[in-house]
């Protein structure tokens, strides 16, 4: 099983995709690599945000730990992946937690409103059974293996961050000719 860089916790995964052949592929997908992360699965937009914001069955800390990563599907029942993605973004708790949008749709306008959304990730689940297999694979090696993890909580803000000065390094003058 996969555990966070440091420790020996699991990596947890939220998976929000309403078509369970879609959720089948992806569990699949996590439990032929090495990684094997616990994934919990929920069914629609309102599960996800119950879940993130641990509300009625959800409620207990122990029981509904905060997911280290969440891949979420936009065409949800009851609330749309755009809402869940917005509301997510906008708590200070749960906006460091990257999102990785999976979905069936190329268009260019989806595209466009999930990073104006701060999605981290915009990826299209491909048809092909083996190519679907290969992007969880891949997914999961860059977002569990090479990608590091922050907790952030309420009490500790984040850093911020001075604007760059003009550095005169020779990196920055050599680059002043181009």
């Amino acid at each position: 099983m996969s555990t966070e860089k440091g420790n020996n916790t699991p990596y947890l995964i939220l998976l929000v995709e309403d078509d369970p052949a879609h959720a089948e592929l992806v569990m699949r997908g996590f439990d032929r690599d090495r990684m094997r992360p616990q994934i919990i699965h929920v069914a629609h937009g309102e599960a996800a945000l119950d879940y993130l914001f641990r509300r009625g069955v959800y409620a207990d800390e122990l029981e509904s730990p905060r997911p280290h990563i969440i891949l979420l599907d936009l065409r949800l029942p009851r609330i749309t992946g755009f809402d869940v993605l917005k509301e997510i973004k906008q708590d200070l708790d749960l906006r460091s937690i990257p999102v990785i949008i999976m979905t069936t749709s190329a268009a260019r306008e989806d595209v466009i409103k999930a990073y104006k959304l701060y999605a981290n990730s915009f990826v299209v689940k491909p048809a092909d059974f083996e190519q679907f297999t290969a992007l969880i694979k891949e997914l999961g090696s860059y977002w569990l293996n090479w990608n590091y993890h922050t907790k952030l909580s309420k009490t500790v803000a984040a850093p911020s961050i001075p604007p760059r000065t003009r550095s005169s390094s020779s990196w920055d003058r050599g680059r002043e000719s181009v």
